[in-house]
């Protein structure tokens, strides 16, 4: 979209009542087009490829294809679309998943009239934006440190994991002894215990088990 042109805007809801409350706002602005609506996530998505909308309202409950699949489809298919999510879910496995998804923008139904053009002007011009009461919880989401990488059997002790990295290369306990500093018994223990531990059969499966992990290289 480029101005002064209109900002084209098409609606996906499967409640009518919702569709007639945004048709009369749009219909009474002169910068912005609704183009269709729809209301199912099937419909919406072929919408999206016939009327070319700079904007999409997405709700995420509805037939045949939930928002946050349509809006993965219609940014894949056409990037240069921006969602915006208009919902009453509020919960981070919905908010994140739309995010993911690569909607642009995340609206809880709810917000008043005016916010809503702001949002769908904001999205146009290829900003993000998200209600007031999401804002701080993604700022918060963001802040936090990345997870740290799954241990490796964790059941197993950082010893016992060492241990088995070299029986991955096939060493014998001697060896390992050897390489470890520690008395070949010591090893032997160590061995029975990550066997028992990883329910493994025989010193063949742990080795098996560990390559599969990635021990051993």
């Amino acid at each position: 979209m480029t101005a002064p042109d209109r900002i084209r805007v098409a609606l996906a809801d499967d409640h009518p009542i919702v569709r007639d409350g945004m048709r009369l706002l749009f219909a009474s602005r002169d910068d912005v087009e609704l183009v269709g609506e729809a209301g199912s996530g099937r419909e919406i998505v072929a919408l999206a490829r016939t009327a070319r909308p700079d904007v999409v309202i997405m709700d995420i409950q509805m037939p045949d294809m939930n928002g946050i699949e349509a809006t993965r489809l219609i940014v894949d298919e056409r990037p240069e679309t921006g969602v915006l999510v208009l919902t009453m879910y509020d919960d981070d496995e919905t908010v994140f998943g739309a995010m993911r998804a690569g909607a642009r923008g995340y609206l809880l139904k709810g917000a008043d009239q005016d916010e809503l053009v702001r949002a769908v002007t904001a999205v146009a011009r290829g900003e993000a934006i998200f209600g007031a009461p999401l804002a701080s919880r993604i700022r918060a989401y963001f802040a936090s440190p990345p997870p740290g990488p799954e241990k490796l059997f964790p059941e197993l002790t950082e010893r016992e994991l060492e241990i088995l990295d070299l029986v991955a290369t096939g060493r014998n306990n001697p060896r390992i002894a050897r390489a470890l500093g520690i008395s070949t018994k010591t090893v032997a223990n160590h061995v029975s215990n990550i066997l028992a531990k990883l329910h493994l059969a025989d010193r063949a499966e742990a080795i098996i088990r560990a390559r599969d992990a990635g021990l051993g290289t």
